[in-house]
């Protein structure tokens, strides 16, 4: 695949690739970027990382939105996709489900397993990230000057719902799927260490009840793939 195929995608043109030949990601070291820089870092899949810088509004440049119109990172854009076209690909649940079934990677190959992998990534995108980011806003950003703490508690009390469903999981798996490391953990994990370590809210949620899940966390966090994926893209 040469660069004059990818040039027709105008991301390209504000992000030019060096190696047009290999995945394209745009992203950030959020949640959701380090649940694909990860993946890319397990799997060795060649990749070029581009920061989406939210602080001048990138997400909203006419080139991003060409890409994701929903103005959000991850997004990705594979030189050599399905039939060897280019793919352009948003959303990271959706991203994580296509990377495994390239690579072949992380993702059981047993029908029944492959399916059950889904419904946990499907779990996180459904309600741990958008209860825990609801969380995070009510606790450590603008919503935590609101005098009414019902909005934040609500979102307390479904936080703590999730993490003991992830919990009784954990307590007789060593990680979602059992032995196996999938793109289940890989979805879920970046969030739980979001919760304790970004948002601040392990005590407001009573994180220590949640040993397993914890124990979890800081086996996923050893991982070198994943400490890598913690900087990338790297910030200037």
């Amino acid at each position: 695949m040469t660069q004059h195929a990818l040039s027709a995608f105008p991301i390209t043109h504000k992000w030019p690739p060096q190696h047009p030949d290999r995945l394209q990601l745009y992203s950030l070291p959020t949640p959701n970027g380090i649940k694909v820089s990860a993946f890319l870092e397990e799997t060795g899949l060649p990749y070029e990382a581009h920061l989406v810088r939210f602080d001048s509004n990138d997400q909203l440049s006419p080139e991003f939105l060409s890409l994701n119109p929903n103005n959000k990172i991850p997004a990705i854009l594979d030189p050599n996709g399905p039939g060897g076209q280019p793919l352009a690909l948003f959303e990271s649940g959706a991203i994580l489900w296509y990377l495994a079934e390239k690579t072949g990677q992380l993702l059981p190959a047993d029908p029944a397993l492959r399916y059950e992998t889904l419904q946990w990534v499907m779990f996180q995108m459904g309600g741990v990230g958008p209860m825990f980011g609801q969380l995070g806003f009510f606790h450590k950003f603008a919503g935590k000057d609101f005098e009414d703490k019902r909005p934040r508690d609500r979102y307390v009390a479904e936080v703590q719902r999730l993490l003991v469903v992830l919990e009784q999981r954990l307590a007789t798996h060593p990680w979602i799927m059992g032995e196996d490391y999938t793109i289940a953990d890989l979805a879920i994990l970046p969030w739980v260490r979001t919760l304790v370590n970004f948002y601040e809210a392990g005590a407001l949620v009573g994180f220590d009840q949640y040993p397993h899940v914890g124990r979890t966390l800081a086996a996923w966090l050893q991982r070198p793939a994943v400490q890598r994926s913690l900087n990338i893209p790297a910030r200037d």
